[in-house]
């Protein structure tokens, strides 16, 4: 059975755009939305220009009432009935009550070779850590923040004179590959790892 699939993003919608494009075919599973918490977030323009419904729950409205946000998250979510949510992008933490509803159904995509660096700027700490590699990860979204089960990563060197912004770009062309391949995986009932 073809799953349906849910994307949240924050912004241009990148990884996204790997995930929506990739499913096609024989692949197991359908965008069925992508929700922004930004209304100006660049990428519900490519969604929509690939037929994909989309729809916006602005978190700023709701101030610090983080758990009126998620009911509406969720309101919005449970009407289109996602079989898997998929985070690309999506720039907000969410609750252990909220994670705890989708448990087992929920991936993220972190630029970082967890468990290194969970959080934000992962490719200056690394830098500064003097590592010799860099990448990215899926996982499992669990309530400890980036702390899921790895389903997959990705591997870049760092080279001489890398900078955040240059280590950033390679990162995320394996982002685009990664993703797509565990999304395809994890659909089919095939929690294995994946490392590229």
């Amino acid at each position: 059975m073809t799953k349906r699939v849910a994307i949240l993003i924050s912004g241009g919608g990148s990884n996204m755009v790997r995930l929506v494009d990739s499913m096609t075919g024989d692949y197991p599973a359908r965008p069925c939305l992508v929700l922004a918490n930004d209304p100006g977030a660049g990428g519900l323009e490519k969604a929509a220009a690939r037929d994909v419904p989309t729809a916006v729950v602005d978190h700023r409205p709701f101030g610090a009432d983080r758990a009126g946000f998620e009911a509406e998250l969720t309101r919005v979510l449970a009407a289109h009935a996602p079989d898997i949510i998929c985070l690309a992008g999506f720039m907000r933490v969410l609750t252990p009550d909220f994670v705890t509803r989708w448990q087992g159904r929920m991936l993220n995509i972190h630029p970082s070779l967890l468990p290194k660096y969970p959080g934000l700027h992962t490719h200056a700490r690394a830098l500064e850590a003097g590592d010799a590699e860099a990448g990215c990860s899926v996982h499992e979204v669990t309530a400890e923040l980036d702390g899921g089960p790895i389903l997959g990563q990705a591997r870049v060197q760092v080279l001489p004179g890398d900078t955040a912004d240059s280590l950033a770009a390679r990162v995320l062309v394996q982002e685009h590959r990664l993703y797509p391949l565990v999304l395809r995986r994890f659909a089919a009932g095939d929690g294995g790892r994946i490392d590229l």
